[in-house]
């Protein structure tokens, strides 16, 4: 019979190994299932992207984040979290996604599926989810949204020089990207529904993205948004109702992602239709499933801006001295 786990733990983002960390500090059996590579969600940012954050608000398992930045790059992150797995000899399966987990007879058991699509099963007396919300993009809903040219993550701007370009969205990865397209020569439109770039814009990149759009090096359609995509234009209506053909030749919807409710739902979590957030104790991070646990912003639902890396790093601390008061560990 196969060993039955203490914990299983369901992601390996930062959030995740922290939580793998305290299991692990804890002398828990303990086993990791990551469908990616590990910290998959940051290997996808652009190359050249650096946090928002201070390098100390990203350590997980007392272990310093060295930097020669004051606000770390994706390359430094990456090899931060690569130092950390190895201090701990955290035990993680790579390219195996969850597609399973079901509670039964006083644990769970999960199952998963590889990329050869080989089905694997385990058992577990507690799980963890910490799948954060990067995989899933919010969908625009439009004709055109699945032709190539249309994607949903940003991108080194390289590639787009003398390219006519359109981004979605009002936010900081809008704002970042337009700014990074513009400066690799690419001819940029931003389109936002609202009257005003978002509030939430970090300081230090709201004047320069205001001032791009005032000399018009950025063109910034507001009260706008895109109702199709063709092959080489956009269809854009605007405030008056009426639509406009552009030219195009790329499509990056940046208007955020989700959780995957529907994994949650199906292993008994309660998850509210509108908010997306799932039932959780907020003491013990412990969902109204017994012995399931969630970490990292997928408590969050839709409000994705409440948890991150900051906060979501120390929800192992708390879901492994809960999980131990209840093993008896």
């Amino acid at each position: 019979m196969p060993e039955t786990l203490d914990v299983l733990v369901v992601g390996a983002g930062p959030t995740g190994l922290a939580c793998g960390i305290e299991a692990a500090r804890s002398g828990l059996r303990l086993l990791m299932i990551e469908k990616g590579c590990l910290v998959n969600s940051l290997f996808k940012y652009p190359a050249n992207m650096t946090f928002f954050t201070t390098r100390e608000r990203l350590e997980i398992g007392d272990i310093p984040f060295s930097s020669i930045n004051v606000k770390p790059t994706r390359a430094e992150a990456l090899e931060y979290y690569r130092r950390a797995a190895d201090h701990y000899h955290l035990p993680i399966h790579y390219d195996e996604r969850v597609v399973k987990l079901h509670p039964h007879d006083g644990a769970f058991t999960v199952e998963t599926e590889l990329g050869s699509g080989r089905r694997r099963s385990y058992t577990a007396r507690t799980a963890i989810v910490a799948t954060g919300y990067y995989d899933l993009p919010n969908i625009l809903g439009i004709p055109g949204e699945d032709l190539p040219k249309v994607s949903h993550y940003a991108r080194e701007g390289h590639a787009y020089y003398g390219r006519k370009v359109a981004i979605i969205g009002g936010a900081n990865s809008a704002a970042i990207t337009a700014l990074d397209f513009f400066r690799h020569g690419a001819q940029v439109t931003l389109v936002h529904r609202q009257k005003e770039l978002s509030r939430h814009i970090k300081y230090w990149i709201r004047p320069d993205i205001e001032n791009r759009i005032k000399e018009k090096s950025i063109e910034a359609l507001l009260e706008s948004e895109i109702t199709e995509i063709g092959e080489d234009w956009i269809s854009v209506k605007g405030p008056s109702g009426k639509s406009e053909r552009l030219e195009n030749d790329f499509v990056f919807a940046l208007t955020g992602y989700h959780p995957d409710v529907e994994f949650l739902s199906q292993a008994g979590v309660i998850v509210d239709p509108n908010s997306y957030r799932p039932s959780c104790d907020p003491k013990t991070l412990e969902s109204n499933v017994p012995a399931l646990y969630l970490a990292g912003v997928v408590i969050s639902g839709r409000h994705t801006n409440e948890n991150f890396i900051e906060n979501g790093r120390f929800h192992g601390r708390q879901i492994i001295a809960d999980i131990k008061a209840k093993l008896g560990s």
